[in-house]
């Protein structure tokens, strides 16, 4: 049992409780109603849930929230296109967001997807310095993935 002020006023009965919350004139809140034995508090049950959802507005606004962007090649992609993919996975990178590379392969080029697998490898050398994988590259039907996080 806590007080109004915050104080322990130690353990009691619920209708002892209920009567001193009464006395009051505010709630008998549960705090941890799990816990052996539940703890409550004499609190104004509005006053209370404002603080509530107070705090878990502010715990939201400070949260981050980590986005996926996805760059897209193709397995005849040129030295100077990738590292133009590259740079952009740098600035993504370095924002704090996650890289999803995916290699698309059509029509024929399904037939040489064990031979592209390097591309990706490039790829993750380039952004090394920056840059881990977090998902080794891997076959999901026309295409190859990797994800890659930023190092910590």
């Amino acid at each position: 049992m806590i007080g109004e002020g915050g104080e322990q006023l130690g353990i009691m009965s619920s209708k002892e409780a209920l009567r001193l919350a009464e006395e009051a004139g505010v709630d008998l809140v549960k705090i941890a109603p799990t816990a052996k034995p539940p703890v409550c508090k004499i609190v104004d049950y509005g006053k209370f849930k404002y603080e509530q959802t107070r705090k878990e507005k502010e715990a939201r606004r400070k949260q981050k929230v980590i986005e996926i962007k996805e760059i897209r090649l193709s397995p005849n992609i040129d030295t100077n296109d990738l590292n133009t993919k590259v740079n952009s996975a740098r600035k993504f990178i370095t924002k704090g967001d996650r890289v999803k590379v995916t290699l698309r392969f059509r029509g024929r080029e399904m037939a040489h997807m064990n031979n592209s697998k390097h591309i990706l490898d490039d790829f993750a050398q380039a952004l090394s310095d920056i840059a881990v994988v977090e998902k080794a590259p891997k076959v999901e039907g026309r295409s190859m993935t990797m994800f890659l996080a930023e190092k910590r």
